[in-house]
């Protein structure tokens, strides 16, 4: 019995040493190697699914243009219809617009979708909904506008989804691209290699130091359970032979 205790907490030792340092191991190792080279057939090709950075470029220029095309849609509306006084000849552009002139978008991008500055006068992508409320009015049963203003809530909320799809783009297009080509996997493994491996290493050793002492007391445990059974045992018997002897030396 104690031969069999000793063997399992010896394969369980080098079960869980095996196990720690290859999980570890294994894991840091793949992540270094994928770091170093991307393109080369590695254990994470599997479930990477990368693509080459000039498709994820191409991804990137055009999230950018259709940004770029959504903020010109909306300040053609706003500079062609919004910001105009027709007569009530000219409906359905008139809608009794009054007031305020509305500020333009600012488009995040030139021509050539390199990055640009807001202008002064533009509202940002990002409270462009929250200033243009100012600018809405109450409108009548037939869509007119009852008091002065420029925007009716038909407007305002067709601009306001405009905006929201462009802004979406803007500002998360660029990290959806790195998601693509494994640029933000790359970096976070990068940081997890310099990091996070080597305290890995050090604190798999204390789980194994500590899965240790806990086996080691498993089997002291089983130990002495083995001698309490066989002292019970032995109690028992001796028990049992001198009530025995007592009774011959009675009977005698």
């Amino acid at each position: 019995m104690l031969f069999l205790a000793f063997l399992g907490f010896l394969f369980s030792i080098l079960g869980l040493q095996c196990l720690v340092y290859t999980v570890v191991g294994d894991a840091c190792v793949a992540m270094d190697e994928w770091v170093q080279n991307p393109t080369a057939h590695t254990a994470l090709d599997d479930i990477l699914p990368c693509v080459d950075n000039a498709t994820a470029q191409e991804t990137l220029l055009r999230t950018k243009n259709v940004s770029y095309q959504l903020v010109n849609v909306v300040n053609g509306v706003i500079n062609n219809v919004v910001n105009q006084n027709f007569p009530p000849s000219s409906a359905p552009l008139y809608y009794n617009q009054s007031g305020p002139r509305v500020p333009v978008l600012c488009n995040p991008f030139h021509s050539d979708l390199t990055d640009r500055q807001c202008a002064s006068g533009e509202v940002s992508l990002y409270d462009s909904s929250e200033v243009w409320k100012n600018y809405t009015c109450q409108v009548s049963s037939s869509g007119i506008c009852s008091k002065r203003g420029r925007l009716t809530p038909q407007f305002y909320t067709q601009m306001s989804a405009a905006v929201n799809v462009s802004y979406g783009l803007y500002r998360y297009g660029p990290f959806l691209v790195n998601l693509q080509d494994c640029t933000f996997v790359r970096d976070t493994f990068t940081d997890i290699s310099h990091d996070y491996c080597p305290g890995l290493w050090r604190y798999s050793q204390w789980i194994y130091i500590g899965l240790v002492i806990v086996s080691a007391a498993v089997m002291l445990s089983l130990i002495f359970w083995v001698i309490y059974a066989r002292e019970r045992r032995h109690r028992v018997y001796t028990k049992r032979y001198d009530a025995r002897l007592e009774g011959l030396y009675k009977g005698g």
